[in-house]
């Protein structure tokens, strides 16, 4: 099977009903999606899908042929992922760290389609992101710094 990961084809050969994050961290070596919960609760294994988050626990390789997969080892190349990244390290918004590529996939898809999100909006579209350290606050304020940083950019 082909997959389209970050711009380049990987040629894999798995089963169809592999999930996407095993195929990432295993097969391809491509560590900084992280395992959490493997029910599609936490979001630490959130990758987008054709720029949709999903959770690629359970999502099988199957459902991504002919679609293209974006992991946090590509977000810096969107002018977006680059904007949430520099809040993110302004912010100091990892404590522990594990659920931050997800949660950096998550609000990268949020701010490339609302680029001035309310909080009510943040809240609500990562609300599937989980946070053990309960780093919310800093989230929230370093997805406002990425809106308020792109929104400058552009004046």
């Amino acid at each position: 099977m082909k997959l389209n990961i970050n711009g380049k084809i990987h040629n894999v050969e798995l089963p169809s009903d592999t999930p996407i994050l095993w195929t990432l961290r295993d097969e391809l070596g491509m560590t900084g999606t992280k395992f959490g919960c493997g029910k599609s609760l936490c979001g630490a294994c959130t990758v987008m899908l054709d720029g949709t988050p999903i959770r690629s626990c359970i999502t099988p390789i199957s459902f991504a042929e002919n679609k293209t997969i974006t992991t946090i080892e590509a977000i810096s190349e969107q002018k977006v992922g680059q904007a949430v990244q520099k809040a993110w390290l302004d912010i100091a918004v990892p404590q522990c760290g594990y659920c931050q590529s997800g949660q950096i996939v998550s609000a990268t898809a949020l701010l490339r389609d609302n680029p001035k999100p309310s909080d009510e909006d943040i809240d609500n579209f990562m609300s599937g992101n989980i946070c053990r350290c309960g780093t919310y606050t800093r989230i929230r304020e370093a997805i406002k710094v990425a809106a308020n940083n792109l929104e400058t950019a552009h004046d």
